[in-house]
């Protein structure tokens, strides 16, 4: 499972030109999942993904968490997270998990986020065209993989 974190001062989802979701401070979070993924992937990520220290404190240091600021969350599913380039100029998207495996983990990881921050998340609509638009506040972007938690 990938996480594509972005540090943002607003962001927000449109599906057929009408805002679906839309945060404050926070982070805009693009949820890739694989077929191999488990709750253990969903589990490590979003526990590592609210105590990330990456907002500014009183001396513009990077030393506040989610959780520190009260920040929002705006998750949207992303099967091209897991695009493969390898060959050919057409990416393949075969790694990313179907639908029968990748909406319970996607539903989990919404569940588990909102019960660890005591807060509804904000998110896409899994599998929808959707326009998502941000401020990157920074800017900061962060990739965590579950499979390679460096």
């Amino acid at each position: 499972m990938r996480f594509v974190i972005q540090r943002v001062s607003e962001a927000s989802v449109k599906i057929e030109g009408a805002v679906y979701s839309d945060i404050q401070k926070g982070f805009l979070v693009l949820v890739g999942i694989e077929e191999a993924d488990t709750k253990e992937d969903a589990d490590w990520l979003c526990n590592k993904l609210i105590s990330l220290r990456i907002f500014s404190d009183a001396d513009d240091k990077m030393n506040l968490s989610l959780q520190d600021i009260n920040g929002d969350v705006l998750l949207v599913s992303q099967f091209t997270l897991f695009a493969s380039t390898k060959k050919g100029n057409r990416p393949s998207f075969i790694k990313s998990a179907k639908p029968d495996v990748a909406i319970p983990l996607y539903e989990y990881c919404i569940e588990l986020l909102s019960k660890l921050l005591n807060k509804p998340i904000k998110t896409g609509q899994f599998g929808a065209d959707m326009k998502v638009s941000l401020v990157n506040d920074g800017p900061v972007t962060i990739l965590m993989d579950s499979k390679n938690r460096e």
